[in-house]
């Protein structure tokens, strides 16, 4: 199956307007909220009408009908019956036809334990060509997955030349979006934007990652400009790790027209007859309490529906990247493993420069696809490391790239064909001069990748951890494996056979974590988290700049899947010089871990360090697993920060406060406390004090929920 796209939802008051006698309303529902569309079977296309509050009884549906006349729209518009607009699908027949015109055939519902999922065949008037909607409502968390399946049986190869997983109006009001964008370093800035005349085009061009830039996720804010807590707000996750668009269309005619999916530049895509085509899927989420309760909507679908293990607690542990780079050697690894034990640490993952037999990794430059322990380096191999780390009562892990090689290595010697690159066409090194991606629309190159894993895991059974890395974009467009009439099916094939991988680990090996890094955070994506535990922020370890990052990263993603670590000071990639207090205090909003050298670290910070990680294990639950309430935005520029957890319960909650500016007697804004019981009274405990005897003013002090928001 194609790996699954998010796509965007729109929402208001969208109505059918007249002709309703004939039509059939179909309703889609979780808990708190519901989406209307309908149908003239046999006659119409699929139509969009509502999303919002729930709707319990057709009266109601009756009543949303009434209230508006205007915006009866194709839920699916399709290139041939729309051609003055904007298309979700385009497909050419075997015959050279470019158009569809659809129709629907029937309307199913599939109930499950946890879900209702509507089914809606489509089915082209002439053609044998078919399109079944899918509607997925959960029935414990409020999010909506919309995906499509399309397939044909003509006698020759269908053309799809444009294939969203969805299409949804929100009426033309002040409506913003809220997105995320940045770069290498400086991921996940918040921006948020009006919705004006035109077109606003997010997308990804990538091809092997999909967040470094721009993220699939947005916010679309109904009630003007975004607030945390106040007015409704859908938010929509697509479910893809590949190239993808995000088309936001406002017309003359009352509406603003969202659409989503795979980015189909450079990606026609060729379907065989019975071949079923599947799009990703568009999570998405309806909220009337602002930006943060749609967060704490996608949060509960992430953990309980899309992220692997997705309500377990994530291990504390110590990376060694910032620590050693890659000078890697037994007595350093054995050191660290120690070190990290003694400050209450719970994993340590040997990180890049292990492996290479005849190109030892001594750099980026050489080695990547030659996955054989240099005994120069380890004597002992990974067995004496597992070792060490049982004698020390903690967890190992290890770093790999699996889905790239260098031009030096024996890999590349031995198989150039598994690479990506055009015929006629010189390879494009990426990081090191040398580095390329291998060919995951192979067969064979997916079965190397899983061996690799499979041969790890199966030799060293008592790994708990891969981190699994992602330093390069797309950058020689070409299949050795693929015909020359379906090149321009890489971009979906790459993923398709990517999740293929994915599946077959975690079939085999369930209970291994594994991290999504993307050379930072490039794989911070729902294309992948169903098969990864976490991913890496962001390669800046600067504790100031990863408020930031981490801010915009909370919008979409729970805390136990954000990698957090403190690090060295000075900041390796800033040179920023920060307490050490101040740098755990950052990382404890996700999940903890340390990026640094702990035999550098003076006592008085080894000291430090322990009793944090001892306190931040106390704090775990309630910030892995809890409700978040984003209280100050670093963004707004009010020279301070600050986010809070709260347990299911409401019986504990984590603040956190983050001075953000230096100044000598500078205002300090008081803020309102959120998600808290209002009758039930709390007891303030400074977690990390500085010293041990130098606590908060509130230590001690017991506050009625209601008065402290």
């Amino acid at each position: 199956m194609i790996p699954q796209i998010k796509t965007l939802v729109a929402t208001a008051l969208l109505c059918m307007g007249s002709g309703m006698a004939d039509a059939e309303n179909i309703l889609v529902s979780t808990p708190s909220t519901s989406m209307v569309l309908h149908a003239d079977v046999g006659q119409s296309d699929l139509r969009f009408d509502f999303y919002g509050d729930r709707i319990d009884n057709e009266l109601e549906m009756q009543q949303i009908f009434d209230t508006w006349n205007g915006l009866n729209k194709s839920a699916l518009p399709a290139f041939g019956t729309t051609l003055n607009e904007e298309y979700a699908i385009q497909a050419t027949h075997a015959d050279g036809n470019p158009t569809l015109d659809m129709v629907v055939k029937s309307i199913n519902k599939i109930p499950t334990p946890d879900a209702e999922t509507t089914v809606i065949e489509m089915a082209d008037k002439v053609y044998p060509f078919t399109v079944k909607a899918y509607y997925k409502a959960y029935k414990d968390v409020d999010v909506i997955e919309v995906w499509n399946e399309i397939s044909h049986t003509e006698k020759k190869p269908v053309k799809l030349r444009k294939y969203d997983s969805a299409h949804i109006m929100v009426r033309r009001s002040d409506a913003w979006i809220t997105h995320l964008h940045g770069n290498w370093a400086s991921e996940t800035a918040v921006v948020s934007e009006p919705l004006l005349d035109g077109q606003k085009v997010i997308t990804n061009k990538d091809g092997a990652r999909n967040a470094h830039l721009s993220h699939p996720e947005v916010m679309v804010s109904l009630d003007g400009k975004p607030d945390e807590n106040h007015g409704r707000v859908i938010g929509a996750v697509l479910c893809w790790s590949g190239n993808y668009k995000l088309r936001f269309d406002t017309d003359n005619n009352f509406a603003h027209h969202v659409f989503a999916g795979i980015n189909e530049e450079g990606s026609e895509y060729t379907l065989d007859p019975k071949t079923v085509f599947v799009t990703p899927p568009l999570a998405l989420t309806f909220s009337k309490n602002g930006l943060g309760g749609a967060s704490r909507n996608i949060h509960h679908w992430a953990r309980a529906k899309r992220i692997h293990n997705g309500n377990a607690m994530r291990d504390i542990l110590l990376n060694s990247w910032e620590g050693v780079y890659f000078n890697i050697n037994e007595e350093g690894m054995n050191g660290m493993i120690s070190d990290i034990s003694k400050l209450g640490g719970e994993l340590f993952v040997m990180d890049d420069g292990w492996f290479g037999d005849k190109y030892p990794r001594n750099d980026d430059k050489s080695s990547l696809g030659d996955w054989v322990v240099d005994k120069r380096k380890l004597p002992n191999g990974i067995n004496g490391l597992l070792k060490a780390a049982a004698d020390n009562n903690v967890k190992f892990g290890i770093w790999l790239e699996p889905e790239s090689a260098n031009t030096t290595s024996e890999l590349f010697e031995k198989h150039p064909d598994w690479v990506l690159g055009s015929k006629n066409r010189n390879l494009v090194g990426t990081r090191g001069g040398t580095q390329v991606l291998l060919d995951l629309s192979n067969p064979k190159v997916q079965d190397f990748m899983f061996n690799v894993v499979d041969t790890m895991l199966t030799s060293y059974p008592d790994i708990a951890y891969i981190k699994w890395d992602a330093n390069t974009d797309l950058k020689n467009f070409g299949s050795q494996y693929l015909p020359a009439d379906r090149q321009s099916n890489l971009y979906v094939d790459y993923h398709k056979g990517l999740e293929s991988v994915f599946k077959r680990i975690r079939q085999k090996y369930p209970e291994v974590a594994i991290q999504a890094c993307g050379g930072g955070g490039g794989r911070a994506s729902y294309g992948v988290m169903p098969y990864c535990d976490e991913f890496w922020v962001s390669d800046n370890t600067d504790a100031l700049q990863r408020i930031f990052m981490q801010w915009g990263t909370s919008m979409f993603y729970p805390a136990n899947t954000m990698a957090q670590h403190v690090s060295a000071s000075p900041n390796h990639q800033t040179g920023r010089s920060l307490p050490l207090k101040f740098r755990f205090d950052v990382a404890m909003t996700g999940r903890l871990g340390m990026e640094m050298q702990p035999s550098k670290m003076s006592q008085e910070e080894q000291d430090f360090s322990r009793r944090a990680i001892a306190e931040y294990k106390t704090i775990r639950p309630t910030v892995q697993l809890g409700d978040l309430y984003r209280l100050v935005s670093p963004f707004d520029k009010k020279g301070l920060a600050s986010l809070m957890y709260v347990s299911d319960k409401k019986d504990k909650a984590v603040v956190f406060a983050y001075k953000m500016e230096h100044f000598n007697n500078a205002i300090k804004p008081h803020f309102c406390l959120a998600g808290l019981d209002p009758d039930k009274t709390y007891r303030f405990r400074d977690i990390d004090p500085l010293r041990e005897n130098e606590c908060c003013y509130l230590h001690g002090k017991e506050i009625k929920g209601s008065v402290l928001m």
